[in-house]
């Protein structure tokens, strides 16, 4: 094999994705949700779907455990699909974009209701949640369909191998188009699954092993100097600083939980009652109670366009009885010592945790 050939010679004969595939067969990842490669089998499209769904905007490593839970508690998309949505998002709790598990009750209804996932991405494409990425990767994967399934780990592949110079986001259709030309007829999902484990684990972001890696002699980035540049993305903006107020309500061993509206920040969760606070904008600092309340202290957490600094008061005094007008609206009294059952988001599982730790030290 002559080292010298380009990336766009060995494009032309295919020889990209052969040796991929071979790279693939003997360094594949193991994952709960994956057949390895050689098996001759497709994997269970339910659990394909539900692992890329999680996989969104979150690592393999922080999937694992809630995928092993999901799969335990309901093993199929039937199971799924009779779920009541607050059992999802309480288990949900701690992956993050919310709108995954709204979405993940919906699409599980849908395919449940049809008997069957879709098998092609137009109408895989159709269904609740699911975009391109996430279509091309389950007709691909779970379904041995030829699609061009280009994540974050495929798109810093390509652009260092065939040296994308445009800057992110306007070089992505630039990225797709060489990826689909490099994409081979059979064994697609293999070769998708092999393009994600290489920038997983070879072609980083940072200090890409290119001595290890089987396209190395093919890579322009590498042959340029420095293939850790690309892609080119372009200056990160800052994130603003929002400021806003938790409060902390407890009657006899309970806290008063609220359910929050089904859209916007953190839908249809669990929480503990807040002033308001949103992505554009800081709270009202407004109690929800008359009477005396004790500053407990803040938690910081970072979404995905703000930070925020969340502050927790502590009512002092009697509380009101569950239905009183005083409560705020659409909550429950929950149980503290079944606090983690409550599922809730980790910016309010971070104000409960300091609640609990004043009440200890108290």
């Amino acid at each position: 094999m002559d080292a010298s050939r380009t990336s766009t010679e060995l494009q032309a004969d295919g020889d990209i994705a052969r040796r991929l595939l071979d790279w693939y067969r003997a360094h594949a990842r193991s994952l709960p949700w994956r057949i390895p490669p050689g098996e001759g089998a497709l994997p269970d499209p339910y659990r394909v779907w539900l692992s890329e769904v999680m996989l969104q905007q979150t690592t393999t490593a922080a999937v694992a455990p809630y995928f092993a839970k999901f799969t335990a508690r309901w093993p199929d998309v039937q199971a799924l699909a009779a779920a009541a949505e607050e059992d999802v998002m309480a288990a949900w709790a701690g992956l993050g974009y919310y709108s995954r598990a709204r979405n993940l009750v919906a699409c599980a209804r849908q395919v449940a209701e049809r008997g069957r996932f879709p098998e092609s991405e137009e109408e895989l494409r159709g269904l609740p949640g699911l975009g391109a990425y996430t279509a091309a990767a389950i007709a691909a994967i779970a379904f041995g369909r030829r699609a061009v399934v280009v994540d974050a780990n495929v798109e810093r592949v390509v652009a260092r191998l065939f040296a994308v110079e445009e800057p992110l986001p306007a070089a992505r259709k630039q990225i797709r188009a060489l990826a689909d030309q490099i994409t081979p007829a059979d064994n697609a999902g293999d070769f998708a699954q092999a393009m994600m484990d290489l920038g997983a684990t070879i072609c980083t972001a940072r200090a890409p092993k290119c001595l290890l890696c089987p396209l190395a002699s093919a890579c322009r980035g590498r042959a340029n100097g420095d293939p850790a540049r690309l892609p080119v993305k372009p200056p990160k903006k800052a994130k603003p600083e929002r400021a806003g107020t938790a409060w902390w309500i407890e009657r006899d061993g309970a806290v008063w939980l609220v359910s929050r509206p089904g859209s916007g920040m953190l839908g249809g969760m669990r929480a503990l009652p807040d002033d308001g606070w949103h992505s554009g904008g800081d709270g009202t600092g407004q109690a929800p109670l008359e009477g005396q309340w004790t500053p407990a202290g803040a938690v910081r957490h970072t979404f995905t366009h703000f930070h925020i600094s969340l502050s927790l008061e502590l009512f002092e005094g009697p509380a009101p009885e569950a239905g009183a007008d005083e409560l705020p609206a659409g909550g429950e009294w929950w149980p503290i010592d079944r606090l983690e059952e409550a599922g809730l988001p980790t910016l309010f599982a971070k104000a409960a945790q300091l609640a609990l730790a004043q009440s200890e030290s108290a």
